[in-house]
């Protein structure tokens, strides 16, 4: 599949894939259900559990019908795929795993939003229903498919680069407390709605993570919430998570460091990118340099999006990665392709991430 191919507005394709959508909240108006246009998707009916909200959806984004039971719209529509975005239970867990389960009996693909599941079980338990109905589930981590990230993991396999050494990742993220921790649900819903965003971003350029050990900062009575995670991937490379919640609410949201043998890429706040190639400053060792310019052909190379034109990539659909994700998810569904980003077997790395950061800090935590 294509991840960074021209895009065409639906009307223009001539090949589409018949959709049901599930969840028609705020999340899903602003920013799922608008991307749609721009991939091979063609939205049949929507479902909520409110029926103002799926008939709203369904006059809103072109759908026929509408319906408060997903069960219903699975029985009555001919559907190759269902988008899901709804919200917790009562518990603090996520519904999806119900959810794309029964979309996969019913003869379904499934996209999810993020987080996938409460638990590696309960992604466990979707992996055996989509080999048992030869349907598959992408997750909607969109920080997979932002440019910038796109971009990166396409620098990281030129020779040039080398083999990853080290990755940074920052994100104002909370860190639940011990007691949190220990009563969990509803008490730790926040740090599993956020952490999979750095945590994709983890699996997405890292790869597997074989162990963890992690720190959280208490300062006097002042509970912070911030802390460090070490992370030890399977190919012997190493990374850090910096939970930087304690930070200013104007500073830049995040931060991403990939360092190679002899060059590293920085991403700043998701979309500008540095990429400091293979190289030295300038003529002269230590203490003799005149000039700190060095070669073109080694000077680093440095992308930032302009919004003065109106392009596609100016829109926040795609800078934040949604548009990506949906086309992705609908040309695996068109080629009947498992996804290879995204996947179950991506939610699976970094659910154990999740659940090993929920473990006592202080211990290195095998995965």
């Amino acid at each position: 599949m294509r991840l960074n191919s021209p895009m065409e507005v639906q009307i223009t394709m001539a090949e589409t894939i018949s959709a049901g959508f599930i969840g028609c909240g705020s999340h899903a108006r602003r920013n799922v259900l608008p991307a749609l246009q721009f991939s091979p998707v063609s939205l049949q009916a929507t479902c909520d559990l409110e029926i103002e909200k799926a008939e709203e959806c369904a006059r809103q984004f072109g759908a026929a019908r509408w319906y408060t039971s997903h069960m219903q719209m699975l029985e009555s529509e001919a559907l190759d795929a269902v988008f899901i975005v709804t919200n917790y239970d009562e518990d603090g867990r996520p519904r999806y795993p119900a959810l794309a389960t029964d979309c996969m009996h019913a003869g379904c693909h499934a996209w999810i939003e993020k987080p996938p599941a409460a638990s590696v079980a309960e992604i466990e338990g979707m992996q055996r229903v989509s080999e048992e109905t030869g349907k598959f589930v992408l997750v909607g981590f969109k920080k997979c498919f932002v440019p910038a990230v796109r971009r990166t993991r396409e620098i990281m396999q030129r020779e040039e680069f080398g083999a990853l050494t080290s990755l940074y990742v920052r994100y104002p993220q909370r860190m639940p407390s011990e007691e949190a921790k220990r009563a969990g649900g509803r008490k730790v819903r926040g740090f599993l709605d956020h952490v999979v965003h750095p945590g994709s971003i983890v699996q997405c350029l890292g790869g597997p993570v074989s162990t963890v050990i992690h720190q959280r900062c208490v300062h006097g009575d002042d509970d912070a919430g911030g802390g460090f995670a070490l992370l030890r991937f399977a190919s012997g490379a190493v990374g850090t998570m910096h939970f930087a919640a304690p930070q200013s609410a104007t500073s830049p949201l995040e931060r991403v460091e990939v360092i190679g043998q002899g060059a590293n890429i920085v991403i700043d706040n998701g979309v500008k990118l540095t990429y400091y190639r293979p190289g030295s400053r300038g003529p002269g060792g230590y203490g003799g340099a005149t000039n700190y310019m060095g070669d073109d052909a080694a000077a680093p190379i440095y992308w930032e999006p302009e919004f003065s034109l109106g392009q596609l990539y100016n829109k926040g659909l795609f800078l934040l990665g949604y548009a990506q994700s949906v086309r992705y998810f609908a040309q695996c569904v068109l080629a009947n392709d498992r996804p290879t980003l995204c996947g179950l077997e991506d939610a699976l790395q970094i659910m154990k991430l999740y659940q090993a950061l929920l473990q006592p800090e202080g211990q290195v935590i095998s995965l």
